[in-house]
């Protein structure tokens, strides 16, 4: 029984903690595994943070990796338990997307990321919006995540799932993915990091597509330590995504310069989260960095630009769902019928909705009215971070205008809920890597910031992340 309660206490290590551990042999790999399947088969009932659990996997990989360890042969993340969004392929391992559409269908192979991550030990996918569409995880179409929390309230979305696993102890870390802030709002409500990297620097193969060119993968951790160690893990240029890069930069922060946007100080931010953001900023000041105030001017364009470009992707990315390639949910008396019928009872709401407006913004008549505008208002919000970055090495602001909210709050208001992105959406725009930390709570609800970098600048982000960071440690 004391052994029991020793191990169950390992669940709380970070990535690090959980690395020397493992190499001084205080535990096994397959003694800490057990700790964690135990504790998602007990507490996992009611955050609901996996939608697939891999025990056989787990386990046969934990095995392997004491093999290693007992050979000497240990590297940082061999044997650590980590969590993979549902929208990630582990070969041979059920692959959802958080929808109907692909309820039996079974990964043919691994994303680059797993294949990177292969000393890890797999506990399981996590739950997401269907097809990583929502800023709740309300929208999975099998049940909604909680919040570890506030049991009554969203972990945030899309990544809510692997957020909610990292925020209950559920796992050491986890990967989500990021189309206009699914990883770092998240973040923000579980009171995590987590790190949405520069475009390119981490390959999208083995990721079913959302937007193509906004989607990327990142770290939802613990702390900022583990978020670089597990960013320097999957980083880097893939053979199988033409648009991945080994671009890899650094800046001498001889004296640190942090921009504060004024159009991200204004109506519809919580005071709350306003005062913690501010107090940061404080800290900062304190801490011989200088503040600049800049401007983003086109900020405000940034929601509406994202949901004509990202619904337009996602409508053509989601046309490959027909019901004949990967899965069916329905039949039909003739092939239109059967086409009908699939993507009928196929997609959710959400989904529906999304693929709707996108073929929409498409369409002849309109293409010029709205999709090309939308590149053009995308230029000009990637052309104000240029400019900004000439007077400041990162950008600190509020990830979330809005607290966690409670589960159902926000069903009817749509638009309200598209609106808690309104801080993260222009960094998927720009390409830009950006990283939300806790910066304190109210009423027990995490609050969360975000620092923003120029491309290929994550060295320094998390370098200037930390100094933050290590005043909660």
């Amino acid at each position: 029984m004391r052994f029991l309660k020793k191990m169950i206490d390992l669940t709380n290590l970070t990535i690090k903690k959980a690395h020397e551990g493992l190499k001084e042999k205080r535990f096994s790999s397959v003694e800490l595994t057990k700790v964690f399947l135990d504790k998602i088969n007990t507490k996992d009932k009611e955050i609901k943070a996996y939608l697939t659990i891999t025990p056989e996997l787990a386990l046969k990989q934990a095995e392997n990796a004491d093999k290693k360890i007992k050979k000497g042969e240990i590297d940082i993340l061999t044997g650590i338990p980590c969590a993979i969004k549902d929208n990630l392929m582990i070969k041979g391992v059920r692959c959802t997307a958080g929808s109907r559409f692909l309820d039996k269908y079974i990964a043919p192979y691994n994303a680059t990321v797993v294949d990177k991550l292969k000393d890890c030990v797999f506990l399981g996918k996590t739950n997401l919006d269907e097809f990583a569409m929502g800023s709740s995880c309300e929208k999975s179409a099998y049940f909604p995540t909680h919040n570890p929390h506030d049991l009554e309230r969203v972990p945030g979305g899309s990544s809510g799932g692997s957020a909610a696993a990292v925020a209950a102890d559920e796992c050491v870390f986890a990967l989500g993915s990021d189309t206009g802030g699914s990883i770092r709002q998240p973040a923000c409500f579980c009171g995590i990091t987590g790190l949405k990297p520069t475009y390119g620097t981490v390959s999208r193969y083995g990721l079913i597509a959302f937007a193509s060119s906004l989607d990327q993968i990142g770290p939802m951790t613990k702390n900022i330590e583990d978020a670089e160690i597990v960013f320097n893990a999957i980083k880097g240029k893939d053979k199988m995504d033409s648009t991945s890069c080994n671009e890899n930069r650094n800046k001498d922060l001889k004296e640190i310069r942090i921009g504060v946007p004024k159009e991200y100080f204004g109506k519809g931010l919580d005071p709350e989260i306003e005062k913690a953001v501010k107090n940061a900023i404080s800290f900062y000041e304190k801490s011989d960095a200088k503040i600049v105030e800049i401007s983003l001017p086109h900020t405000d364009y940034a929601l509406a630009c994202y949901y004509i470009i990202a619904p337009s992707e996602a409508s053509a990315n989601l046309a490959r769902f027909d019901g004949i390639r990967y899965s069916k949910v329905a039949d039909g008396e003739n092939l239109i019928d059967y086409y009908l019928q699939n993507k009928t009872k196929g997609f959710g709401a959400e989904v529906k909705k999304r693929i709707i407006l996108g073929t929409y913004t498409l369409s002849a008549g309109y293409y010029d009215a709205y999709y090309k505008k939308a590149l053009k208002v995308r230029t000009l919000i990637k052309k104000d971070f240029e400019e900004a970055f000439k007077k400041v090495d990162v950008i600190i602001g509020p990830t979330s205008p809005c607290l966690p909210f409670k589960i159902g709050e926000m069903v009817d208001d749509p638009l309200a809920m598209y609106l808690s992105d309104i801080y993260t959406v222009s960094v998927n725009l720009a390409g830009l890597p950006a990283i939300s930390i806790p910066c304190g709570e109210s009423n027990g609800l995490p609050i969360g910031m975000q620092l923003i970098a120029p491309a290929f600048m994550e060295n320094n982000l998390f370098k200037i992340a930390k100094l933050y960071d290590n005043t909660r440690n």
